[in-house]
């Protein structure tokens, strides 16, 4: 996996990270909930998309695609209007059927919203001789951006007031942002629109000036270099989304005149710009899922062409930091689990690096953070995340102890580069997210904040399990639950099965207040660690992508008959929820095994696969080629169309199933979901609700800021609930 701000993989991953810690809260409700049938509304017609003839061909075989049309919002084409009018009327038809659950939804946001804290202030972090953290106001959905000179009890110095640069604006995102190396200038990125394109601003922190220095159509990831007046950023290709160029923009100047330092000609690489950690380089790294390929020049000499450190090499990815008077190179250069290496600052192919850390098949190293005088290497043993510390200077070595059996830990990324105390995140289904501050030469750990769950929290109540099904092949998949004591393994109760399953993206079990609105009314909530994820190293990613992609079906499937055969649930009661490539696995699942789900939820879900990935001119479509193949080839076409979730479509029963979307999606565009729902509207032989939700002004991520997502959450739970026969 590369960086977040490289590629469509990690904005489809966040998304589901962001979906997972939301939807999983806390209060002391006894967990025997009424149960009432829910009234749904009768003899309501369901909306009924036109067809129009459409062919697709491709080696020799064709399919017929009747609901294509409805991709001419994105294309501009002639039945644009004609395509917003069909969303509305799904989105009037799920206002009428759950009509009945207006006041369960209000009161499941309210609730939600009452367990997070309003008014809050993030943990400080130290870089170039400012404190900086964020702090929340209560009732606002933003954040306050500030900083206090050489100590937390100075003055305090906002930066940006985030709640009211969104005044106005029916979606507000802030990008990535960069205080200059003097700490006079502050660079950031802004979308209002949710296609993940941003305009990056500077303002003058002396002076409050915002300059005229607009970079549009970015992907909001400015870096300084050294003489404070030159910025790199990563420009984007207006139609594909693909981030193509890396340009140099001199502050005073029209962007229209930025240079091009960098440009991408392999349209299947996602491309990016950043700092090493000494702030001695800047890096260009251009990656796909098998390759990668990085580029270097002195930060104090922005006019300087940038230097290759090793010219990619097939299947060979690489990713750098510098610490010292040397580099750090993590690869899977003969050593599928990945290594470390070393090398000097002149001499940087890979014919020259020495060994640092050897590959081992039992554990994945996922990633480095160097410091001046220490490595935290982030690995992976066993499906869980350990912290390696080693002391550079006197090659002394040792990992932090969490002391639970079953955690997620993650280094923090601590800004200072000159310092013996390291920064980590740990969490577990029951332990509230909690920030540490590590020192390295004494391993004295000091909690510096732990997630406060407003109205009390009590996470004896709360009974946590690691259980392991057995897949199609023998392989052991693990499966990580929680419920609140007096779950009963009867096969009365409901249980919410997740799971997402791609990129090499891992699942961790970690914990989020949203989630006890689950628990608390009676649910179990369990998460599937199937492969095409990497939480057991590389080669259970690769055990689930391409050629062999249906092993993430058939592991999700398995891990719901482990359940079911366990007693932890029945069909009845079963339920399941995956967003983004999680909704191509809700996609694969109700049409290989539609009688195991009561309920599922399939966010931004990408289900129309093969026509996606055929088509160039869809967002970031050529860099997903090595997840999840080119179509040109026969070979893939033929795999791929076996499982996509559209072209599987048959005339069967369905569960239960509520689809949501955004109509200015960039990473699964909103035709995806409303084609298949109109499919399935055709096909489907029972009479089991299906519901289609667009969000009119949003995209992938679903509503902006801290509290218009709950109400995404309450809308979600609402439909489980109604399912179930929950009705407070």
């Amino acid at each position: 996996m590369q960086p977040a701000n490289f590629n469509r993989s990690a904005l489809r991953f966040l998304f589901a990270m962001l979906v997972m810690t939301s939807i999983f809260s806390c209060n002391n409700n006894s967990s025997m909930t009424k149960k009432e049938v829910y009234a749904w509304p009768q003899n309501i017609a369901t909306p009924i998309a036109d067809k129009k003839p459409k062919e697709l061909i491709a080696h020799g075989d064709t399919r017929q695609d009747p609901y294509y049309w409805l991709n001419d919002f994105f294309k501009k084409g002639p039945d644009s209007g004609n395509v917003v009018k069909y969303l509305k009327a799904e989105n009037n038809y799920y206002d009428t059927m759950m009509a009945g659950t207006k006041e369960l939804q209000e009161k499941l946001y309210n609730e939600m919203k009452g367990r997070i804290k309003e008014k809050d202030e993030s943990v400080p972090f130290f870089k170039n001789g400012y404190y900086y953290y964020s702090r929340t106001v209560e009732g606002k959905d933003y954040y306050v951006l500030c900083r206090k000179k050489s100590t937390m009890d100075g003055t305090e110095e906002v930066l940006l007031d985030v709640n009211k640069m969104a005044e106005g604006y029916n979606y507000f995102r802030m990008g990535g942002n960069a205080v200059s190396p003097d700490n006079k200038l502050l660079a950031y990125g802004i979308d209002t629109v949710s296609r993940n394109e941003y305009t990056i601003y500077v303002k003058n922190l002396e002076t409050g000036e915002i300059y005229k220095d607009l970079i549009s159509r970015t992907q909001s990831d400015p870096v300084w270099a050294a003489d404070n007046k030159t910025i790199f950023y990563t420009s984007k290709n207006p139609v594909t989304l693909l981030s193509e160029k890396i340009k140099r923009h001199m502050l005073g100047t029209d962007a229209l005149t930025d240079v091009v330092v960098y440009e991408e000609k392999d349209p299947t690489n996602y491309i990016g710009v950043g700092k090493t950690k000494s702030d001695k380089y800047i890096l260009i790294q251009s990656g796909a899922t098998l390759s990668s390929e990085t580029r270097f020049i002195p930060a104090d000499q922005p006019m300087a062409a940038f230097k290759i450190f090793q010219p990619r090499m097939k299947e060979v990815l690489y990713d750098v930091d510098h610490a010292n008077d040397q580099f750090y190179i993590r690869t899977n250069k003969d050593a599928k689990n990945f290594k470390v290496m070393t090398s000097a600052e002149n001499k940087t192919d890979s014919a020259a690096w020495v060994e640092m850390i050897p590959h081992s098949d039992s554990v994945l190293i996922s990633g480095i953070e160097v410091f001046k005088n220490f490595v935290v290497v982030s690995e992976r043993r066993r499906g869980l995340t350990q912290l390696h510390i080693i002391n550079t200077q006197n090659k002394q070595e040792h990992f932090i102890d969490f002391g639970e059996a079953t955690y997620a830990a993650y280094s923090q990324g601590t800004p200072e580069y000159n310092t013996d105390t390291m920064r980590y995140y740990y969490t577990s289904l029951t332990t509230p997210g909690s920030e540490y501050d590590y020192n390295m030469i004494t391993k004295e750990k000091k909690l510096l904040k732990q997630q406060e769950v407003v109205g009390g929290y009590d996470g004896s109540q709360y009974v946590t399990e690691r259980l392991y099904a057995k897949a199609t092949d023998g392989t052991s998949i693990p499966i990580s639950i929680v419920y609140k004591k007096g779950f009963k393994k009867e096969g009365t109760m409901p249980l919410l099965l997740y799971g997402y399953g791609s990129y090499g993206a891992s699942m961790d079990a970690s914990f989020n207040s949203g989630r006890l609105s689950l628990l608390d009314r009676g649910f179990a909530f369990a998460i599937a660690h199937i492969r095409g994820g990497q939480e057991m190293g590389r080669y259970w990613y690769e055990d689930g992508k391409m050629m062999k992609k249906k092993n993430t079906f058939t592991d999700f499937i398995n891990c719901a008959e482990f359940l079911l055969d366990n007693k932890y649930t029945t069909k009845q009661h079963l339920y399941t929820m995956g967003g983004s490539a999680g909704g191509l696995l809700m996609g694969a699942i109700v049409n290989m095994r539609p009688d195991l789900w009561n309920g599922v939820v399939a966010q931004v879900p990408f289900v129309d696969v093969l026509t996606t990935m055929s088509d160039a001119s869809i967002p970031l479509t050529t860099n997903e080629y090595d997840e999840w193949g080119n179509p040109s080839n026969k070979e893939s076409y033929d795999y791929m169309k076996s499982y996509s979730p559209y072209d599987n479509i048959t005339k069967q029963a369905y569960p239960n199933m509520l689809v949501t979307t955004g109509l200015h999606d960039s990473q699964v565009q909103y035709f995806e979901p409303a084609k298949w729902i109109a499919r399935l509207r055709e096909m489907k032989t029972d009479s089991n609700h299906l519901l289609l939700y667009t969000n009119m002004e949003a995209g992938h991520g679903g509503a902006s800021g801290r509290f218009k997502a709950l109400r995404d959450r309450a809308r979600e739970f609402a439909f489980l609930f109604a399912l179930e026969g929950i009705r407070e």
